[in-house]
């Protein structure tokens, strides 16, 4: 299998080790609303456009539960729009800490360029949160070939197909020879509706949800074991290949190119 084309997504895979500014954001919104979302609540739906992450957060037993004691009531669409905008102006806060690429992105996008191979990028940011961490990260020397926001699909992005598709519109890229590289089970999802192959990163995922320095203090039993409770999750939400970090995707390229 020749690859042509490589979309990324943004935190948690290329950017924000362990994806925590949309975590510490929507942490946040919820509490300026009565409500004490958990960590396993706010990561689970990661990687979607965030109107539908907050809906599919309050959709859950506990939080829905938990909303109706604290309200007296269900939460409306109209909740949903009045925690958005408190989680978009706490995410704008911190976002220019978050543009950082991670170890290992530089080096492998020099290999892709190197090969010839195009760089896309889909995220569940907004074109405006992004308008912020895209400048930074070219500053690092980041700087795909395309980006697609779910606000340029109509709002439609993952596990929708289009925000991948655009890219391919975008690179003049056929179905064929495409990755998409993610870090959420949303960014699997999004790769099988889009007809593409799948791959998840392990290393500075949303999926495993550590900090860099947590990542470093593991002991090898505890990495080995949560390594392969990770990789589990992402294969039971499609992923065809899981890569530990960034830094394998050219090996994984290679031998792709072998098969």
């Amino acid at each position: 299998m020749k690859i042509t084309t490589v979309i990324f997504d943004w935190a948690g895979t290329t950017v924000d080790y362990g994806s925590f500014a949309p975590v510490d954001a929507f942490k946040t919104a919820f509490e300026a609303f009565g409500v004490s979302p958990s960590i396993d609540e706010i990561r689970a739906p990661m990687g979607m456009q965030k109107e539908a992450h907050i809906e599919e957060m309050l959709k859950g037993e506990h939080l829905s539960s938990l909303w109706e004691t604290v309200h007296g009531k269900r939460y409306t669409s109209g909740d949903i729009n009045s925690i958005y905008r408190r989680f978009e102006r706490s995410l704008f806060e911190v976002l220019p800490r978050y543009a950082e690429p991670l170890p290992g992105v530089i080096p492998c996008v020099e290999y892709l360029r190197t090969n010839g191979i195009r760089i896309g990028s889909t995220t569940g940011y907004t074109r405006a949160m992004m308008d912020i961490i895209s400048p930074l990260a070219k500053r690092y020397g980041y700087a795909p070939d395309c980006l697609v926001c779910p606000d340029d699909t109509g709002g439609r992005g993952r596990p929708w197909p289009y925000m991948l598709w655009r890219n391919l519109e975008k690179l003049a890229s056929s179905l064929s020879g495409v990755l998409k590289i993610g870090d959420t089970a949303a960014d699997m999802k999004e790769a099988k509706n889009a007809g593409v192959v799948s791959v998840g990163v392990l290393c500075g995922s949303s999926m495993l949800g550590l900090s860099e320095k947590e990542y470093a203090l593991l002991a090898g039993e505890t990495r080995t074991a949560l390594f392969r409770e990770t990789r589990e999750r992402y294969i039971a939400a499609g992923a065809d290949h899981v890569i530990e970090s960034i830094s394998a995707l050219p090996e994984l390229i290679e031998n792709l190119k072998r098969q």
